[in-house]
């Protein structure tokens, strides 16, 4: 089992971390990742080391997610095998829970183990606040349920380590598209209750609210607008076409295709990043097969509701918000899932801009 641990920046708590770790685990590879903290740092960094971690840097800045593949790689080079335990460096992480998260890692099962906290106590507002906002927004784009969608303590199995190095994202907006692109892959995400520590009123965070919050964001802010442009599409064509036909089927059918495919296009081209698209031929059939599900069932439901007498358009709405969670399975489940990913054999870990300090003896 190796505990990777990104650091920019970090206080004295990082090498105390290191050492209780390794002391309550001596088995434990634990390698931490200087992300370009500079030589100000070198006295926190030397710490780790001395308590017997691996330390690898970048020269610059890159990010927390650059930051976590580069210990990605490594542990896809150097720990064949091994699963991967993240945790945050500013000791928010206490490490029963660490070691509580590397145990349902080991269990087996190839999900991917989310330390959950449960936001009770003295939280910070703008932790509280900015974790029950990303849950929302996670909630209406994915259909998903998770108690923390921010957590840094996560347990990676190894065999999906290889996906996760390909994942776009070098800031904290990588630990969310973790997450999306989870249920399109299938891989399966599994909580482990942990506790909720902020030290100083989370002082030490490195993340800044508004452009790392927008970051994290966008893509969940482009899928809502793929999903309410093609709504609008929807909506628009229908009374149109129902007004010049005045008849039911017809309409459904006309509006249904013109706003599947711009929704199509839209999630394919702005929402979903190359590493996540099947071939174009068998992405169409899948989602035109899959959306032609959703149209049958939802003509039957709205031709109920017209047959009530409830207007068309009305009707429309009900019908199209009642299905919105099985429109997003067909987009984000199998007609966007990508062909199974074959690892190759790990040959190294040339990394630009990173170097290897010290390796645990």
């Amino acid at each position: 089992m190796l505990v990777l641990i990104p650091a920019y920046q970090p206080g004295e708590r990082l090498g105390t971390l290191v050492r209780e770790l390794l002391t309550a685990e001596p088995d434990l590879d634990v390698l931490v990742v200087d992300d370009g903290s500079g030589p100000t740092y070198d006295d926190a960094f030397a710490a780790t080391t001395a308590a017997g971690a691996t330390l690898l840097r970048h020269d610059r800045n890159r990010g927390k997610g650059a930051a976590l593949k580069t210990g990605f790689r490594h542990a896809l080079a150097d720990h064949p095998g091994s699963d991967v335990v993240t945790a945050d460096s500013d000791g928010q992480h206490r490490v029963d829970d660490i070691l509580r998260v590397a145990s349902a890692v080991d269990a087996g099962d190839g999900a991917l183990v989310l330390g959950a906290r449960h936001f009770t106590g003295d939280v910070p507002l703008r932790s509280r606040v900015g974790n029950a906002i990303a849950r929302s927004a996670f909630t209406l784009a994915t259909g998903l349920r998770l108690r923390d969608t921010q957590t840094g303590l996560r347990g990676v199995p190894a065999q999906l380590l290889p996906a996760l190095v390909d994942l776009p994202g070098d800031g904290f907006e990588y630990e969310l598209n973790q997450l999306l692109s989870s249920p399109g892959a299938g891989r399966r995400i599994r909580e482990v209750p942990i506790a909720t520590v902020y030290l100083d009123q989370n002082a030490s965070s490195h993340f800044r609210p508004l452009a790392d919050s927008a970051r994290v964001m966008s893509r969940l802010g482009r899928y809502l607008t793929a999903s309410i442009g093609s709504f609008v599409v929807d909506l628009l064509v229908l009374q149109l076409a129902y007004l010049l036909t005045g008849a039911l089927l017809p309409a459904v059918v006309i509006a249904r295709a013109l706003s599947g495919a711009a929704n199509f296009l839209a999630n394919r081209y702005v929402v979903f990043p190359p590493a996540e698209r099947p071939p174009f031929r068998l992405h169409a059939l899948r989602y035109f097969l899959l959306a032609a599900v959703l149209l049958v069932t939802g003509y039957a439901g709205l031709a109920a509701l017209v047959a009530f007498g409830i207007p068309v358009v009305i009707a429309k709405v009900l019908v199209d918000s009642a299905l919105y969670a099985a429109g997003y399975a067909v987009q984000r489940g199998p007609a966007f899932r990508r062909r199974p990913f074959r690892a190759p054999e790990p040959t190294g870990t040339a990394v630009s801009g990173v170097t290897r300090e010290l390796t645990k003896a």
